[in-house]
């Protein structure tokens, strides 16, 4: 079974249990091994991306929160594209905001993707399984370094 790493950055903790319950269900499906790290704010990430050590340790795909305190999913999204060991690792906006200006924004400071999270739990499933799936097996990038 081949391994794919996920980083979620969500400050919500039943974003969190939801995300992860799906993420173990699409994986089995997949015939893949999600390992998800989560950290529950901004600052958590970057510090989770400095102390990967090894470029092999690095997640494949970031799930990022965009509404969260203290460091936004723009700064952290910002602070991603800034260092070249982390600037090509894709990253999916994953937030509840469908505002213009949040989709635009998040596009103009580098992101990948921009998802809204559905409210409906098989709609959310269902997205979750398609991100999932897309940046972590079909998807290809450059090598990190």
């Amino acid at each position: 079974m081949e391994q794919r790493r996920i980083l979620l950055v969500d400050d919500n903790p039943n974003d969190v249990e939801l995300a992860l319950t799906v993420l173990r269900e699409s994986g089995e499906h997949q015939q893949v091994f999600h390992n998800v790290t989560v950290a529950s704010s901004g600052a958590e990430a970057i510090a989770l991306l400095n102390a990967s050590g090894t470029s092999n340790l690095l997640p494949d795909v970031i799930l990022l929160d965009l509404k969260m305190p203290q460091m936004d999913g723009l700064a952290v999204l910002d602070a991603i594209r800034a260092t070249v060991r982390t600037r090509d690792i894709p990253v999916v906006m994953l937030t509840t905001s469908g505002e213009p200006r949040d989709i635009s924004d998040s596009y103009a400071h580098g992101a990948s993707a921009y998802v809204i999270k559905p409210l409906d739990f098989t709609q959310f499933r269902e997205a979750m399984t398609t991100i999932t799936a897309f940046w972590t097996q079909l998807n290809r990038r450059p090598n990190l370094r």
